[in-house]
């Protein structure tokens, strides 16, 4: 089973969230309907990007990479197609 790095954006917010899941689907719904710490804030969450790996320590080393960049423009960067 895949392991999934994914983005998640909040437009009443207008954050985003990176996290990584083996379950893409089940994990955003309880974004958007339960929360956690992060994200409990708003309901408005959506999949904004996602990338599949093999294994959870490559799904984790890809959030992580993100995550360093510290850069809204990055991310934007990231989901913008093209």
């Amino acid at each position: 089973m895949p392991f999934y790095f994914y983005i998640i954006h909040s437009i009443k917010l207008d954050q985003y969230y990176l996290g990584h899941t083996q379950d893409l689907q089940n994990r955003i719904y309880r974004h958007a309907n339960s929360g956690s710490k992060s994200t409990k804030k708003s309901k408005d969450w959506k999949i904004v990007y996602f990338e599949e790996f093999q294994s959870r320590s490559e799904a984790v080393r890809r959030e992580r990479q993100v995550k360093h960049k510290k850069s809204k423009k990055y991310i934007k960067w990231l989901i913008t197609p093209g």
